[in-house]
């Protein structure tokens, strides 16, 4: 009997080098895992990692107290969630949800925001009255000054000319601008009931600011020294949360009371399309095609995800308490 002899040493590199460019070329063609969701669960102090091929919550993330909103790092390294009632920001990977670190003392940090100049990071403390602006390094954050400020400091928008921060006081009914170069109030306004989100449009001399106490967005223009409002627009009750559609002609707008999300035409301040969307719809992020919208249903433990071509939910995924904010790595243009 004749046995197959081995194979020598050279024969046997030969083999394994070829599966090794088989392996690698077979990795290269297979599509990449696209970046997950990322829903704060507000009353578990969690983020709920979703899947967005097969809609599972992939993992559940411990945060500090009270996660609400979520923001990017200007280099998009991290994306930071702010825990409000633990006085903490988790930075996580935006691609593998991985915890880079966490920075405590920030306190309070209700909403979040960068300036558009990489200088101002603006955080509201929704419970403690005050508005507190960091300049930041590309890696540290560093107080400059706490601003006291009306009732309840809510949503945050700054202008693309980086020198100005708009605050809303949800409990006080006003808006505040901050000038961020001396961290002093520049001027405050009377808004309807319980203003919260606020957009920029029109070069950021248009404010849009949602009424969660009323029944849609008030106009405010903000071009002269003095803002002015100068209109309403009808959306549903419980106007809340702005997300651009990233096309550059609208915005969306979710209305939490009516369970409808508005979408306003940026050109006419008219809503020109409205969805149906239960359980208390609230943060919202777009697709980067433009063609999804995800949402959070506040009071019914799940992330809505609208189609907006058939402007129908064709899912939902459960998640934890109270989830507030949404965001995803592979998103429309933010304005």
């Amino acid at each position: 009997m004749r046995f197959l002899a081995r194979p020598n040493g050279r024969l046997a590199a030969c083999l394994f080098s070829c599966l090794t460019v088989w392996v690698a070329q077979a990795a290269a063609a297979a599509p990449a895992e696209p970046p997950p969701i990322f829903v704060l669960n507000s009353l578990d102090a969690s983020v709920s990692v979703i899947n967005p091929v097969d809609w599972t919550e992939k993992q559940r993330i411990a945060t500090g107290k009270e996660p609400h909103h979520i923001y990017m790092t200007p280099d998009e390294k991290s994306v930071i969630v702010a825990n409000s009632a633990g006085d903490s920001l988790t930075f996580l990977n935006p691609r593998t949800a991985e915890v880079q670190r966490v920075v405590y003392g920030i306190i309070d940090p209700y909403q979040l925001q960068f300036s558009r100049d990489m200088k101002w990071f603006v955080t509201a403390a929704n419970r403690l009255n005050h508005v507190d602006v960091y300049r930041w390094d590309g890696k540290d954050l560093k107080l400059v000054k706490r601003i006291a400020t009306g009732k309840t400091p809510s949503h945050i928008w700054i202008d693309n000319t980086s020198t100005v921060a708009y605050v809303t006081m949800q409990d006080s009914d006003e808006l505040i601008a901050v000038d961020l170069p001396t961290q002093t109030i520049r001027w405050r306004t009377t808004t309807g009931a319980m203003p919260a989100d606020i957009f920029g449009v029109h070069n950021d001399k248009t404010l849009l600011v949602g009424l969660t106490g009323s029944d849609g967005v008030q106009v405010f223009d903000v071009a002269g020294p003095a803002p002015k409002l100068v209109g309403k627009i009808l959306t549903g009750k419980g106007a809340h949360a702005f997300r651009s559609a990233g096309d550059g002609k609208s915005v969306f707008v979710s209305n939490r009371v009516a369970n409808t999300i508005s979408r306003i035409d940026l050109a006419t301040l008219k809503v020109s399309a409205t969805y149906a969307v239960p359980g208390g719809p609230d943060c919202m992020d777009v697709s980067a095609d433009g063609k999804t919208l995800y949402v959070t249903s506040r009071w019914a433990k799940k992330l809505s995800v609208i189609d907006l071509d058939s402007q129908k939910v064709v899912r939902q995924v459960n998640v934890g308490r109270s989830p507030h904010g949404v965001w995803t790595l592979a998103h429309a243009k933010r304005i």
